[in-house]
């Protein structure tokens, strides 16, 4: 059955209408496409045929139909759709299964507001709308820049397209480095298909069964094999988010994948070859992932054969006609509207603005002033809730419970290891944060699930000052 036309919505099922109203806020203000809140699971394979659906938002524990249910009902009637699955941290087993099923991607309780973001732009670039036809030469990919950093990433990408060695793309988040590696994909001739996958969501056992499948009971609940995703991308490209975030199991695996070329499902004792170019991203500098104890030297310069660093915008204010232009398009076309002009003087301010969250912030703040603005004209005033946050507030004063990381006599006092540095600097965040991981993480700059992993390792190993306030204690293993 062929999808209606129009902009597409999302379509949210969730029994709890509260949480339904704060994903529906959280879209709108990340810049998504409309959403079609739906409190009924019962309803929602027929809300989905009714409506241009681009991506569902299921949660997977509701009365009526369960998960699996909802899963298949909405599989049968719009396989291309994509389906992420909202699970509590008891059930992740069961998520896990569902993306078995069908489902691209899960998300755990209570969720965080950018991984929401983020799941749903990744699922979303798996059904993307026609895109405009773009300017000569960029292969369908639409790549904004005419600063000299973005052409030089223009230029290097031409350059690494063509081979079929690693690429390693860096930069803050929101930069777009997932575009970039679609750029590479659609330059390099392959005619296979571009498959994305975030590693920082996947634990070692995951880690393995999404990238290369199983064989039929290689573990309970196996009832069939299943094609992993180096085996779909075949011919063509895999996409590796977040690579710094990969466990220390995972990366050698990795590391065989791009040596050897070859890989085992799991269960099976027999031999696959590999076809896909692989291609990988990470919001960290490079310094991080050349620390030894978190990412292996020998993979990271595996990855490294092509490096591709795209620029802040912050670095880019040349950019910002072109980019408010297509922008405030994409915000019109989404909300219905006619596309208007900037109010004058808004690329000024623009201009001062630091953007900690990059194109990402951008377009979500040029989609709710658009929303914000009356008479589909956009006004300066839309803007100040967003800009008022180039001043950033005084710093609070220092808590005396907090030791500071670094001794304020250096010559009198050693210097903490990384260890124990590290492990300071997350008990500091979870103190902040109330308690709250997810709120922590974003104070890090890491995932709730990079988060988690350190705080896992630490438990009960002894030795060190420990993290404190949070339940975790110890310091072993906190640094990897």
């Amino acid at each position: 059955m062929s999808a209606p036309t129009g902009p597409g919505v999302i379509l949210l099922v969730d029994d709890d209408v509260h949480i339904l109203a704060s994903y529906e806020k959280t879209l709108r203000y990340g810049g998504m496409p409309p959403t079609i809140p739906c409190p009924d699971p019962e309803a929602a394979a027929e809300l989905l045929v009714k409506n241009n659906v681009r991506l569902v938002l299921l949660d997977l524990c509701m009365p009526g139909l369960g998960g699996e249910e909802v899963l298949a009902a909405l599989r049968a009637r719009r396989p291309d759709v994509p389906v992420i699955v909202v699970t509590g941290e008891s059930a992740v087993e069961s998520a896990v299964r569902l993306m078995r099923l069908g489902a691209t991607d899960y998300l755990v309780k209570p969720v965080d507001r950018r991984r929401l973001l983020d799941a749903v732009e990744r699922g979303l670039g798996q059904c993307p709308l026609p895109a405009p036809t773009p300017p000569g030469g960029d292969h369908g990919v639409r790549m904004i820049g005419r600063s000299a950093g973005m052409q030089e990433v223009f230029g290097v990408i031409a350059a690494v397209a063509p081979s079929r060695e690693p690429v390693l793309i860096t930069g803050e988040t929101g930069v777009g480095k997932e575009l970039a590696a679609r750029a590479v994909h659609a330059a390099s001739g392959l005619s296979g298909p571009f498959v994305a996958v975030n590693a920082a969501g996947l634990d070692d056992a995951l880690f393995a069964d999404t990238l290369f499948g199983h064989a039929k009971a290689a573990y309970t609940g196996a009832g069939a094999a299943r094609a992993g995703l180096i085996e779909k991308a075949a011919g063509g490209s895999l996409f590796l988010d977040e690579i710094g975030d990969l466990g220390q199991a995972s990366q050698v695996k990795l590391l065989r994948l791009l040596q050897e070329k070859e890989y085992y499902a799991l269960g099976s004792d027999t031999v696959k070859r590999s076809q896909a170019r692989v291609i990988v991203a990470t919001n960290r500098d490079l310094d991080a992932l050349l620390d030894p104890g978190r990412f292996r030297l020998d993979l990271f310069y595996r990855l490294r054969t092509h490096h591709i660093h795209l620029p802040p915008l912050r670095d880019r204010a040349g950019d910002l006609p072109e980019l408010v232009s297509h922008f405030i398009a994409r915000a019109a076309g989404s909300l219905g509207r006619a596309p208007c002009q900037p109010p004058p003087g808004l690329l000024n301010r623009l201009a001062a603005y630091a953007f900690p969250g990059n194109l990402r912030e951008l377009e979500a703040m040029i989609h709710d002033a658009l929303a914000r603005s009356r008479g589909g004209e956009l006004t300066l005033a839309a803007f100040d809730h967003w800009l008022r946050r180039a001043a950033p507030p005084d710093e609070p004063a220092a808590d005396p419970a907090s030791p500071p990381i670094l001794p304020r006599s250096p010559g009198k006092s050693p210097i903490p290891t990384l260890k124990e540095a590290e492990e300071a600097l997350i008990a500091e965040a979870l103190r902040r944060a109330d308690g709250n991981q997810a709120q922590a993480a974003a104070f890090l700059g890491i995932t709730r699930q990079a988060l988690n992993r350190r705080l896992r390792t630490g438990e009960g190993s002894g030795g060190g000052s420990g993290v404190s306030g949070s339940g975790v204690s110890g310091s072993g293993g906190l640094g990897r």
